[in-house]
């Protein structure tokens, strides 16, 4: 048998691309209809946020905080204008000793009069001494007596002496009395002199809530000796507020 002659198929390169069957955008069902769809994104819009209640009741809090604030501090620079507040000056004039020494039980037993002198130098201001102001004498660390301030009104620029009785027991003052023997001999004793007084400040008409006056006192004396002169070699007082 002689060989089969093999036939290929021509394909003809120039020739046009067919159309294809199915349009671009659409998909065949399943019963051959075409079905269309659209193949754009669709557009997403971003909500900015929604402020809450807590953060909006935030701000006005803060806003009306800032607001008291400045309306105080207004307030307060036109008080300070009108009034013109001043310092209270304390100075200690005069310190007794009457008794001072140990009782039976080695207990240390002192009784002081001091007198006190208490300058308001302001000119619209009063100031009331109320009860329970306190006046005590140290010695380093120890206290040695105390007593209490009497109540009263001082009036504008107004200069006031107090004559105060202090009285008290230290407990081992065999020890206290020989360190206070041996400084004697030196001619020169530290005290302190501390008062603790509640006080009510008027200004104008009006009558302010109540604080407390701290004054403290550094004095030097020469001695301690009961029924002597005792001299006051230096005296230095400071003076804080307590609100």
């Amino acid at each position: 048998m002689g060989e089969q002659q093999r036939i290929y198929p021509i394909v003809d390169l120039e020739a046009a691309p067919r159309a294809p069957l199915v349009p671009r955008g659409v998909f065949r069902s399943e019963k051959g209809d075409p079905v269309h769809y659209n193949a754009s994104v669709p557009e997403i819009r971003l909500m900015p946020p929604k402020r809450s209640c807590c953060c909006k009741c935030l701000c006005w809090t803060i806003s009306i905080l800032i607001l008291v604030l400045i309306s105080i501090g207004i307030t307060c620079g036109i008080l300070y204008y009108v009034f013109r507040p001043k310092v209270p000056n304390y100075a200690i004039d005069k310190l007794k000793i009457t008794k001072f020494g140990l009782n039976y039980d080695a207990t240390l037993y002192a009784e002081f009069h001091v007198r006190i002198t208490a300058r308001n130098p302001n000119e619209k201001i009063g100031i009331f001494y109320e009860k329970g102001g306190q006046l005590s004498v140290w010695f380093t660390d120890t206290q040695l007596c105390e007593g209490y301030l009497p109540r009263f009104y001082q009036g504008h620029r107004n200069t006031t002496v107090l004559d105060v009785t202090l009285s008290g027991e230290t407990e081992s003052g065999s020890t206290l009395m020989k360190v206070l023997q041996e400084q004697q001999q030196t001619g020169s004793i530290p005290l302190d002199l501390n008062v603790d007084v509640p006080v009510a400040v008027k200004v104008g008409k009006l009558k302010l809530k109540k604080v407390r006056f701290l004054v403290g006192c550094n004095l030097v004396v020469d001695s301690l000796t009961a029924n002597n002169l005792i001299s006051i070699k230096t005296s230095n007082c400071r003076f804080n507020l307590n609100l």
